[in-house]
């Protein structure tokens, strides 16, 4: 299957990297533009971008999609059968989530609808949720508001935190992303 990539922090790295080790061709990936970081406030690509560079893989990076023909035509042009999403940070358009054969899918790290929008797996834990897990959802114009095809759950135990959660929702996905794909 052709599919587009589109994240920007490190559990999305680890996402992209599911897919690197699969037989799926990556057409491209999208990751947010290189921001200030740090104390120093140095300019630092994403773990994402980092990790598409070493493939050799075409590496798009959008200040925006919305009203952006450019970067929709070039996508376009790729004709992808797959957009896979996993924390990208920008709003996508409906010309975007449209474009694929089988439409966008986001890999969400709570069991939605709980925890729309980002920070899924700290709010989890500041609310001392007892489960959570990771959702694969169809992709509309809202904000994580699109069907639900999968809900693969898992529990939060009290010494968790956001590293060994995300760990925890990293390894449901090294089970399950290949398989629902």
């Amino acid at each position: 299957m052709k599919i587009i990539f589109a994240g920007t922090p490190s559990f999305a790295a680890f996402h992209l990297k599911l897919l690197l080790e699969s037989e799926h061709e990556l057409a491209a990936v999208l990751t947010q533009p290189d921001r200030p970081s740090g104390r120093g406030g140095e300019t630092r690509p994403s773990p994402v971008k980092l990790l598409a560079l070493e493939n050799q893989l075409r590496t798009l990076q959008p200040e925006r999609l919305k009203n952006n023909k450019e970067i929709i035509s070039l996508l376009r042009g790729i004709n992808p059968d797959l957009i896979l999403v996993v924390a990208y940070g920008l709003v996508l358009p409906k010309d975007f989530i449209n474009l694929p054969k089988h439409g966008c899918i986001n890999v969400h790290a709570s069991l939605l609808p709980r925890w729309r929008g980002a920070a899924p797996i700290e709010r989890s834990i500041l609310e001392g949720d007892i489960e959570g897990g990771i959702t694969y959802m169809k992709m509309d114009e809202g904000l994580d508001t699109g069907p639900i095809m999968k809900l693969v759950p898992c529990p939060i135990n009290s010494k968790d935190n956001s590293e060994s959660l995300e760990k925890k929702y990293e390894n449901l996905s090294r089970i399950e992303l290949l398989k629902f794909i």
